[in-house]
């Protein structure tokens, strides 16, 4: 199977192969007499798991040890799940995080009248100032 139908099978571009290839997260495609790649449906699989593992956060290096394990006959389930969970546990403090981000941002927000004034509480937080531009005119 050449890369352009891997790439129709597993969702991926050629260049997306290539680069998991180049990476070392897939097994290497035997190469033909004219150096083409010559992919079996191994490379399909890993490929695809690779695609889904990407797409629910993995990163690359969790992918390589993903795609390990999968190629591991004696593999432990447990090894996965203890993974997969530990990526969960990830996606909750990212979002844990990105909720306080929010929260700052809606108070941020709040404070500020939104108005045709240059005093602006948001950017004077964000720039650490302890005082409104009109406070400043004052002292210059």
């Amino acid at each position: 199977m050449n890369i352009s139908d891997v790439a129709k099978k597993t969702g991926l571009t050629s260049k997306a192969i290539r680069f998991y290839e180049e990476k070392g997260l897939v097994t290497p495609p035997l190469r033909s007499e004219n150096g083409y790649r010559s992919y079996s449906r191994k490379h399909i699989e890993e490929l695809v798991l690779l695609r889904q593992a990407r797409q629910v956060g993995f990163n690359l290096d969790e992918c390589r040890e993903m795609v390990a394990l999968f190629n591991n006959p004696e593999r432990h389930s447990a090894d996965v799940k203890a993974r997969t969970l530990g990526k969960v546990a990830e996606i909750e403090a990212h979002i844990a995080e990105l909720n306080q981000m929010r929260e700052r941002l809606l108070a941020l927000a709040n404070a500020c009248p939104g108005d045709d004034s240059a005093d602006c509480p948001i950017i004077n937080h964000l720039a650490g100032c302890c005082h409104s531009t009109a406070a400043a005119k004052d002292e210059a």
